[in-house]
């Protein structure tokens, strides 16, 4: 039986990658601020620790060894440097959910350290208000990467989507094109990579059976132009959307990239990750979320 331990993981992807492991038969502490109550499927250790203190991790986990830690909430470089201190010598695998924000906008399709290397990136100290949250992500990268004395593994995905998405991204352009309001969108020719929850949460378990380390980027292996995304939310409302360029900030799209945005997911692949494409899953999920919203 493996003791895995998941720095956050009561809500969205890392509630399914919680239960996966559940129904793996691991032995699984699930650790946060303890503010939100999560129900499992089965038996889950509880621990509350502030993720942001380096006392408060330090005194939860003291001695005890872990076969792998999944941690969904490091933000920064200090946040990585008190898990390198905090578990030096305590655990055979970390993995560290990152993000496709550690790149530059670009028209090409972004690869792991070709397009942005941890190892070779120059580290600075501070916690997460010091910084933006991609430049927190890199630097907490960096950290891992250069000072860890245990392997580590860091899986990029982009935007992440599903029903119980809290940030409602999807949402939100599905009730602007129903109630007929503008959307700020500067480029619909835009190019992005999405991932689907239940998608990433399977990737995330996966990776802790292996053995591969290093960035890992993580997205369905086709992409969707914002425009596309725009006609398709269209075609399953039935409305007809406003897209404007250069809106204010409250009527810009939170989706509003100035260039194409994605990655290139062939090292996963050739570890023997097959992503499902969007076609499996984009379209059928807009259809449930247009019927949640035109039922309430």
């Amino acid at each position: 039986m493996r003791h895995v331990l998941v720095l956050g993981g009561t809500r969205f992807f890392g509630k399914r990658l919680v239960q996966k492991l559940i129904d793996n038969g691991d032995n699984v502490t699930v650790a946060t601020r303890g503010e939100t109550e999560v129900k499992f499927d089965g038996t889950v250790t509880r621990v509350k620790v502030n993720r942001f203190d380096r006392e408060s991790m330090t005194s939860v986990f003291p001695d005890k060894k872990w076969d792998i830690i999944y941690d969904q909430i490091c933000f920064s470089p200090d946040d990585a440097q008190d898990a390198c201190d905090v578990f030096a010598g305590k655990v055979n695998r970390y993995v560290l959910t990152s993000t496709l924000s550690v790149y530059q906008f670009n028209e090409k399709a972004a690869k792991e350290e070709k397009d942005f290397n941890p190892f070779a990136y120059d580290i600075q100290s501070g916690r997460k208000e010091d910084f933006d949250y991609s430049e927190g992500k890199r630097l907490a990268e960096a950290v891992f990467f250069q000072k860890a004395n245990f392997p580590v593994v860091a899986p990029r995905p982009p935007i992440v989507f599903g029903l119980d998405d809290y940030t409602e991204r999807l949402q939100y352009h599905i009730r602007k094109i129903l109630r007929g309001d503008k959307i700020g969108i500067d480029n619909v020719e835009a190019k992005i990579s999405f991932v689907d929850s239940e998608d990433l949460a399977q990737f995330l378990f996966w990776i802790g059976h292996q053995d591969f380390v290093g960035p890992v980027n993580a997205s369905a292996p086709d992409q969707i132009t914002l425009g596309d995304m725009i006609a398709l939310i269209e075609r399953k409302t039935g409305g007809r959307a406003i897209v404007k360029a250069s809106l204010s900030k409250e009527e810009s799209s939170p989706m509003n990239f100035p260039t194409s945005y994605y990655q290139d997911v062939a090292f996963a692949k050739a570890e023997g990750y097959t992503f499902k494409p969007l076609s499996e899953w984009f379209e059928p999920l807009i259809e449930a979320l247009v019927k949640n919203e035109k039922s309430t």
